[in-house]
């Protein structure tokens, strides 16, 4: 028979081998997909906002959006308040 040392022994070795093939399933998944994803970069999809931060035409503080004819004024303007 086993003592309870060689038992604890014999489990750890098995849960640990188990650790060890998990990460190693794991690592040969994500990786490749990863690597596919980062290669692609950023995609747009269709005729939306640029890809990037910010806008086109960021405007200024008399004319907030140039070319855009959705754009409102600045609330907070000394001309806008009342």
């Amino acid at each position: 028979m086993l003592s309870a040392v060689e038992l604890f022994l014999a489990l750890q070795m098995g849960v640990t081998l188990g650790v060890v093939i998990v990460l190693a399933l794991a690592a040969g998944l994500l990786i490749p997909f990863l690597l596919k994803e980062i290669r692609r970069g950023k995609v747009q999809l269709g005729p939306r906002t640029p890809v990037g931060a910010g806008d086109n035409h960021p405007g200024k503080r008399g004319d907030p959006a140039p070319g855009q004819p959705d754009a409102q004024a600045d609330p907070y303007d000394t001309i806008a308040s009342r």
